[in-house]
């Protein structure tokens, strides 16, 4: 995708470590999310009161929201140790068991995409969050023999995307289920601003907004754009990050006024010039716009049909009226008699 990866997920190591320095390390820091994060405070207060460990905790919502931030916020603000891994990292019910065996008392396990835990580990898994024992099968054929091992009290943090997905077994074993939301642009206006002082940049206010509006509702697109507004304000502009800065940056960038980057366009304008605005299917739309199509359906069509730019049906996808509005196409007339499509007009 070129420059318009800045609003994608990366896994440069160099983006990772920005990323993590601009991480509120406690609760009173976090921005946004406000009833979960005082939800959460409670939980961890009378956790902290009884001196043991709290509930197991479930965070879902869209990627870049957060739920990363608070896995580590939880350790911090029990000042316990955390333990961090990922459901497709576990493919075996012994890989698992070599985890849980070595936590201590007290440790905070996260569980990032627990919904893309193998079954066998999921098993695993419900035991020890509700017993905190692990069976371990020594031996193998008619010979093989369970040894229940005992395990120290602990918290898991579970992080999904598609919580839809989990078991209900397993959803059933957090004691604190919490689902993040898209930020408002004021809130966001307050991320950027404390990452520009992490990051020590002078920023002023009408820059910050502009970076809020176009970063689609989410901390970690927010973070991203004004890196790359630094970027530009050091090597073409004066080094300051006004609202000139951010608005010339995020034209080369191909983030416009709505945070819709090169891809999410391409979607529309095929929807809209190539189908006539719809309906077609997933696979053909991702076929036409040169990408896979996981790509289209999980990063593209969220923001484009919570915005109301697109529209899911089951006959396949359709462009809504502000889709033609957006790339400045004339709205086709709408045909008569109920076969409207809802979506479109």
């Amino acid at each position: 995708m070129g420059d318009t990866g800045l609003v994608r997920p990366d896994s440069g190591a160099a983006e990772r470590a920005a990323e993590a320095a601009l991480r509120p390390r406690h609760l009173e820091e976090f921005v946004g999310q406000h009833v979960v994060r005082d939800q959460l405070s409670l939980v961890l207060q009378a956790a902290l009161a009884r001196g043991r460990a709290p509930e197991h905790v479930l965070l879902s919502g869209p990627p870049g929201l957060g739920k990363t931030t608070l896995a580590m916020i939880i350790a911090a603000e029990l000042g316990a140790p955390l333990r961090i891994t990922s459901g497709p990292a576990i493919q075996h019910a012994g890989d698992l068991a070599a985890i849980l065996s070595s936590l201590d008392e007290g440790e905070v396990l996260f569980l990032d995409e627990i919904h893309r835990l193998a079954r066998p580990a999921e098993e695993m898994l419900y035991i020890a969050m509700e017993d905190f024992r692990v069976d371990v099968v020594v031996g193998k054929g008619v010979g093989a023999t369970s040894i229940p091992l005992e395990l120290p009290p602990f918290t898991v943090v579970g992080a999904t995307t598609r919580a839809g997905l989990l078991p209900a077994p397993l959803r059933d074993r957090f004691g604190f289920v919490a689902h993040l939301d898209y930020y408002r642009p004021e809130e966001l206006e307050q991320v950027v601003t404390r990452s520009a002082e992490r990051l020590g940049i002078d920023i002023d206010t009408d820059a910050a907004a502009e970076i809020a509006s176009r970063s689609r509702g989410t901390p970690r697109i927010a973070n991203r754009l004004l890196r790359r507004v630094r970027d530009w304000a050091q090597v073409r502009g004066s080094g300051t990050l006004d609202l000139e800065a951010a608005q010339a940056a995020l034209t080369v960038y191909e983030v416009d006024q709505s945070g819709l980057d090169r891809l999410d366009r391409s979607v529309l304008s095929a929807l809209c010039t190539r189908f006539n605005g719809g309906p077609v299917g997933l696979s053909t739309l991702a076929v036409a716009v040169g990408e896979e199509t996981e790509t289209v359906e999980t990063m593209v069509e969220p923001y484009l049909v919570r915005e109301g730019f697109l529209v899911r049906t089951p006959r396949g996808r359709l462009a809504a009226r502000a889709a033609w509005e957006h790339l400045g196409l004339p709205v086709p007339d709408a045909p008569d008699g109920p076969s409207l499509p809802l979506g479109r007009f």
